[in-house]
């Protein structure tokens, strides 16, 4: 199926045959999967034309629903971005504005207990809560999933492998099955689709809905995709350099384990009665092999490389076939969204705002006006503990890449590629920009990042 891009200066969607999308009329509860990787970039799904690759089952989901041109991780990096969907709320209001790591010395973010978590809401509403994969959300014994929301946990707890066969990172073992250390041979992708098919299958004579967080650490490095998939690449695309025929076989072999739990769904009669999200952390690791589209900058920056990430959904019955939205949107969006699928108010604060409406084929304008901010802290001798950081208000974007560069400001609408930096040009609009940067760090700064602080 070939889908029409549209690009407005309003959100819109549109069905790519200008039909009406028959479906059913009312919103039961549907199973929730969503399926979150790690470090893809925008430019390496096939739909939105990177080269060398091919994602079949990633486009599926695209075709199948609806796929964003627009969709942004909270963040340049992983555990501000986890923090920010399962949370519905800016990363540092939880108190994680870096990457929480296995070294306390570099680690930049404590899960405030005060957070509520998409599971914690999910199972008020009756669903079975369950993560498979990457947690990187704390290893604090009150930050374990199974603490924060989820009946059921089998995955990583902690940032990062060193190895996709061993599932060690620095030599400690995280890889765990609810509360237990567990030590399962195979490549991890693997690993985490075979146990994400086996619990939908699990779910399938359940009356109760599932909840199912499936995050991948594909293709994350190292890039260590099986030789096989390298093969097929390489084959296929003989002009690919190595490093990109080994990131796309990684990022393909993500692709054929959603098609297995897709195809999970399908066996069990599920899939229709399912919501089913597809979206990244942050951008792709160029220096990786990853290929951000035609965006300026890669995982780490505050450019658009670095945040804006591929995404799609499909509900069949309720999300129109086959469209293609513009609407501003973030992880954070989601929080609410999948609450409000779920039949739950969010009465508590949050920053994030549902996109159902957009989901199901209507226009959410405000999105794109709304005053947006992402964060990030780090270490080392680029930030020294220190952020960077960038705010959005309607097509102007303010940025400082690292907290020793300058800041810079683009108009999206016109550029895009944030090839033009304006700083200098629109004294009035720069001025807006830089108070609104200053009164959005002054907010978020009441909240603290280490455990036993406030």
């Amino acid at each position: 199926m070939t889908c029409k891009r549209i690009y407005k200066s309003w959100p819109v969607v549109q069905r790519c045959d200008g039909k009406q999308q028959e479906g059913k009329d009312s919103m039961a509860q549907p199973n929730i999967l969503l399926i979150l990787s790690d470090d893809h970039g925008f430019g390496d799904v096939s739909h939105n034309g990177g080269p060398h690759v091919q994602t079949p089952n990633i486009d599926r989901i695209a075709t199948s629903g609806v796929q964003f041109t627009n969709f942004y991780a909270n963040s340049s990096v992983c555990s501000p971005s986890r923090a920010a969907l399962m949370t519905g709320r800016y990363p540092d209001r939880v108190g994680v504005p870096g990457v929480i790591r296995t070294h306390e010395n570099n680690s930049w973010g404590y899960f405030r207990q005060d957070a509520v978590t998409m599971a914690d809401m999910l199972k008020r509403a009756g669903y079975y809560t369950a993560i498979v994969g990457k947690w990187h959300l704390g290893l604090e014994p009150e930050n374990h999933p199974c603490q924060r929301g989820f009946a059921h946990f089998q995955g990583f707890l902690g940032d990062m492998m060193d190895d996709y066969l061993t599932h060690r990172r620095h030599d400690t073992n995280y890889m765990q099955l609810e509360e237990q250390e567990i030590d399962p041979e195979g490549h991890a992708t693997d690993l985490f689709t075979d146990w994400a098919g086996g619990l939908i299958r699990q779910q399938a004579g359940s009356a109760q809905p599932f909840f199912l967080y499936l995050a991948y650490n594909a293709p994350h490095t190292p890039i260590q995709p099986p030789e096989e998939w390298v093969e097929r690449v390489r084959e296929r695309e003989p002009e690919a350099s190595p490093q990109r025929v080994k990131y796309c076989a990684l990022v393909e072999h993500m692709d054929a384990g959603i098609g297995r739990v897709l195809e999970a769904l399908e066996e069990t009669d599920q899939l229709n009665n399912t919501l089913v999200i597809y979206v990244s952390d942050n951008g792709g690791y160029m220096d990786a092999g990853a290929d951000c589209g035609p965006y300026r900058g890669q995982k780490g920056d505050m450019y658009e490389g670095g945040i804006r990430v591929p995404a799609c959904a499909m509900w069949p019955g309720h999300i129109p076939v086959c469209t293609t939205s513009d609407t501003i949107a973030l992880l954070m969006d989601l929080f609410p969204t999948v609450c409000e699928v779920a039949g739950l108010k969010v009465d508590h604060e949050i920053e994030g705002t549902s996109i159902l409406p957009t989901l199901m084929g209507d226009e959410q304008p405000e999105l794109g006006e709304r005053e947006l901010y992402w964060i990030r802290r780090e270490g080392g001798m680029q930030f020294l503990g220190l952020c960077q950081h960038a705010v959005r208000k309607g097509p102007l974007k303010l940025l400082h890449n690292g907290p020793f560069q300058p800041l810079q400001m683009f108009d999206l609408e016109s550029d895009p590629k944030e090839e033009a930096d304006r700083s200098g040009e629109d004294d009035a609009s720069f001025r807006q920009m830089a108070q609104l940067l200053n009164t959005t760090m002054q907010d978020n700064g009441a909240v603290p990042w280490r455990s036993g602080e406030g």
